[in-house]
């Protein structure tokens, strides 16, 4: 996350910020002091963060973000629209390549239906994406619904990984579709 924020900026003191697919924290630690008192994150997993961060402006949610009421939830711990949303998220990976990357799909999907809910207009977004066609088709979309946008590795990830990072910024919260 670190690489990513000297690259793009995005966080900035006094910022709302949710975190999506947020365990074991290493986000939420890095954006907390650029954050700042003034500013709120959010972190929302399925697994609780054990032990639990002491940081007075983190918050986190155990919560499937596929249920209904996720960014009723969200926007309420958070206090209002997301200025960023920060997305780490990936599936307990099975080994069975069909079953994984429906599962990474059905992620990427539920972000997709999410961003609207949560992230305001001109808002950011830094979100994981793994090598595989239902990811480049997010990707398309994703594109058309920020101002700017690029793909990334940073030279921090793990070496033969096919993860990339999207970043968009300037966030057009009309669907374009």
């Amino acid at each position: 996350m670190q690489e990513l924020q000297q690259s793009s900026k995005v966080l900035c003191s006094g910022q709302r910020v949710v975190d999506l697919g947020c365990w074991p924290g290493g986000w939420l630690q890095v954006a907390s002091p650029i954050v700042g008192a003034q500013g709120r994150i959010v972190g929302v997993d399925l697994a609780a963060l054990e032990p639990p961060l002491d940081l007075g402006n983190v918050l986190t949610l155990v919560l499937d973000l596929a249920s209904a009421d996720a960014a009723e939830k969200i926007l309420q711990a958070l206090g209002g629209p997301a200025d960023v949303v920060l997305c780490d998220a990936a599936p307990k990976l099975t080994g069975v390549r069909a079953v994984d990357r429906a599962k990474e799909e059905a992620i990427l999907e539920t972000i997709s239906n999410l961003l609207p809910k949560l992230l305001r207009p001109g808002g950011s977004l830094i979100a994981k994406l793994l090598e595989c066609p239902e990811a480049q088709a997010i990707e398309r979309a994703w594109r058309q619904r920020f101002r700017t946008r690029k793909v990334t590795k940073p030279d921090a990830s793990r070496k033969g990984t096919t993860e990339r990072y999207f970043i968009g910024i300037g966030f057009d919260s009309v669907d374009a579709e």
